[in-house]
């Protein structure tokens, strides 16, 4: 399975008129070759290809990596170079998006001429865009622990809790039913501050008659889950009720709207139309949804700005939001594999209005 990614690698070679690429961003490493290690180079060339690192991850690399060769180097750069002109190699290909302008600029001042440093950026996007049915498993496994343990915690959800508390029983939650590590610092954002996208977990105390949303996840297998859920503590606000009605329609005519061939443009407009016919379309600022993988954000993106279009095997998620400064706000999140019939949704807990008791 490794040595068939690895070959996508040299379609990339192909598609870009490249001699050798040069992999270090960890995540496409892992994808590529198998190495879950936090520094190395996979180099890859028409003919041949070599994953090289240092002392520390050596005998890690030799178990794990499927490769032609595995180098160990004293320094990454000296190691990659003496690769390359082994090989022959012109034109190198680079990881545009994810390596530093320093470190590119070291490659050329220690190669000189011998090598044409060729950035790539849209080409290397979709190498990890269609998941294959082992990836989907971890993805599958991952979701499965956010639901489990989002079960666990919601009855801490309730006046008097504070939303830091919250974050950290799930996190504990998680890593006790085998969660790797949290998929990113997790939000939990009650009453006026559900306004904020992104209000990571603070020293705020929920009150009853609030709304609670909780963007969380975790890392299984190398592969992350990433699902928002908005709940009621008490009852809530006629206004707050029609907000969270809204945007669950505008969710559902997301997922309903995402099968092969349709572009990644209308799936946000099937939602954001819904929104803006609602007359919140001012307070939905942010895509409908991103890729996840082996990177909780990844291609592809979900968005008025999206060229792309729906392909059988993708991840994505589905998250529109509304989010009314000194209000409140709502977001509600589900990760979809588009399949051939339409798509088929990876995350598990119901996301129809749910009142917690106070």
């Amino acid at each position: 399975m490794l040595k068939d990614k690895i070959a996508l690698a040299a379609n990339l070679l192909e598609a870009c008129g490249l001699d050798a690429f040069v992999f270090l961003h960890p995540p496409n490493l892992r994808f590529l070759c198998g190495f879950t290690g936090s520094d190395g180079a996979l180099v890859a060339t028409r003919k041949t290809d070599a994953f090289l690192t240092d002392s520390r991850y050596t005998a890690q690399a030799q178990q794990q990596v499927s490769a032609d060769d595995v180098r160990q180097y004293t320094a990454k750069a000296d190691g990659i170079l003496e690769f390359l002109r082994e090989t022959g190699a012109g034109k190198v290909g680079f990881e545009s998006d994810s390596l530093s302008y320093a470190s590119v600029e070291r490659f050329r001042e220690k190669s000189g001429n011998t090598f044409e440093w060729v950035p790539v950026s849209r080409e290397l996007l979709s190498l990890r865009g269609v998941k294959t049915s082992l990836e989907v498993e971890s993805l599958v496994e991952a979701a499965r622990l956010n639901a489990e343990a989002f079960e666990e915690v919601l009855p801490f959800i309730r006046p008097g809790a504070v939303e830091r508390d919250i974050a950290l029983e799930l996190e504990f939650s998680l890593r006790r039913r085998g969660g790797e590590e949290k998929a990113f610092d997790f939000i939990v954002a009650s009453g006026e501050r559900g306004a904020m996208p992104h209000g990571v977990a603070s020293n705020r105390v929920i009150r009853a008659g609030e709304l609670v949303t909780v963007d969380f996840g975790t890392r299984f297998g190398g592969y992350h889950s990433d699902e928002t859920v908005t709940v009621a503590v008490g009852d809530v606000s006629p206004r707050l009720r029609e907000i969270y009605d809204v945007v669950l329609e505008a969710h559902d005519r997301a997922i309903a709207a995402v099968k092969p061939g349709v572009p990644l443009r209308e799936i946000d407009d099937a939602a954001r139309d819904f929104i803006v016919e609602r007359g919140l379309g001012d307070y939905f600022g942010h895509g409908t949804g991103h890729g996840v993988g082996l990177e909780v954000h990844e291609y592809p993106t979900v968005s008025p700005r999206s060229d792309e279009t729906a392909r059988e095997g993708m991840v994505f998620t589905v998250e529109p939001g509304v989010y009314i400064p000194e209000l409140g706000g709502v977001r509600i999140e589900d990760m979809v594999l588009v399949t051939a019939a339409g798509c088929r949704r990876l995350t598990r807990i119901p996301k129809d209005f749910r009142t917690l008791p106070v």
